[in-house]
C-alpha cells in the first residue's frame, strides 16, 4: 500500500475504553489481527479492541474526520485522547530508532501492524501512568493524616473508589491490553522478532508496565489499609454501643429492683 513512500507518519490515539470491531471487521480490511483498514485519502488505520487506533499518513483534517466517524463504535470515549506520533523512514541499515525516526526495511503491512502494536501499548501506559499519578495525589493526604494523627478519616466511599479504580486498571492491563504479551503477529512473521524487541526497548514497555504494577499495588494496599482501619473503627463503635445498651439495661433492672416496694 505504501510501496512508493520513503517516509510515513504514525499517530496513536487512546480514544476510549473499548472499540467495537465487529461492524468494522465486516467491511473491507487490509489485514487482520490486529485489524487494519483504509483511512483518509491514501492512509490506513490499525484498530485495537481495547480503545486505541493508530493512524498512518493522515493529515489533521483526515484524522479529525476519522475519529469523529469512529466514535459511533467507541465505548466511554475520552474527551482528550492520549496521543503519540512517530516518524517512519525506509532505511537499508538495521531496523530501529534513529535520528530521523524509526528505520524500517519496508512499509509492509505486517511491519506497520507491529509498529502499531508498540505505539498502542505505549499510549495505554501513558494514560494510566497519568491516572495513577492523580490517585497518588488524592490518597497521599489520607496517608499523611494517618501518620500525623493516627486516624484514617471518614472518606470510606473515596477509598472504595480508589480500590475499585485500581482493580479496573489491573483487569484492563492484564486481560485486554496484555501489555507484556508478544503479539500473535510474530508467530506468523518470526523474522520481525528483533524489530519487536527494539520497539519494546525503545518505549520501555516492560519497565513501565512493572512500575505501573508496583504503583497500583501501593495505591491498592494503602486504600485497603485505611479502609480496614475505618471498618475496625466502626466495629469498635458498634461494640461500645452494645456495651452501653447492656449497661443501661442493667441500670434499669437495678432501679426497678430497688424502687419497687417489697
Amino acid at each position: 500500500m505504501f510501496d512508493h513512500h520513503k517516509q510515513l507518519t504514525a499517530r496513536a490515539l487512546f480514544v476510549g475504553q473499548r472499540i467495537e470491531l465487529r461492524a468494522l471487521e465486516r467491511g473491507a480490511s487490509l489485514a487482520e489481527a490486529p485489524l487494519m483498514i483504509t483511512a483518509g485519502a491514501a492512509g490506513a488505520a490499525v484498530l485495537f479492541r481495547y480503545g486505541v487506533v493508530v493512524l498512518f499518513q493522515l493529515n489533521a483534517i483526515e484524522e479529525a474526520a476519522f475519529i469523529k466517524a469512529l466514535r459511533a463504535f467507541v465505548s466511554d470515549a475520552f474527551d482528550e485522547p492520549v496521543a503519540e506520533t512517530l516518524a517512519l523512514v525506509i532505511d537499508s541499515g538495521p531496523e530501529g530508532m534513529g535520528a530521523n525516526g524509526l528505520r524500517l526495511q519496508d512499509f509492509s503491512l505486517p511491519r506497520l501492524q507491529l509498529v502499531a502494536d508498540s505505539l498502542a501499548k505505549s499510549v495505554v501506559l501513558e494514560h494510566y501512568e497519568s491516572n495513577i499519578a492523580v490517585s497518588f495525589d488524592r490518597i497521599e493526604p489520607l496517608a499523611n493524616e494517618l501518620q500525623r494523627f493516627g486516624r484514617a478519616g471518614h472518606k470510606r466511599r473515596e477509598l472504595m473508589r480508589h480500590i475499585g479504580a485500581t482493580l479496573a486498571v489491573q483487569a484492563k492491563m492484564v486481560g485486554r491490553v496484555e501489555v507484556t504479551e508478544k503479539p500473535d503477529l510474530l508467530w506468523e512473521y518470526p523474522e520481525m522478532q528483533r524489530l519487536y524487541l527494539r520497539l519494546e526497548d525503545e518505549y520501555e514497555i516492560g519497565e513501565r508496565h512493572a512500575a505501573l504494577e508496583r504503583k497500583l499495588a501501593l495505591v491498592s494496599h494503602t486504600a485497603e489499609t485505611l479502609l480496614g482501619m475505618l471498618t475496625n473503627k466502626r466495629m469498635l463503635h458498634v461494640e461500645w454501643y452494645i456495651v452501653i445498651l447492656i449497661v443501661i439495661e442493667v441500670v434499669i433492672m437495678l432501679y426497678e429492683v430497688i424502687a419497687l416496694p417489697h
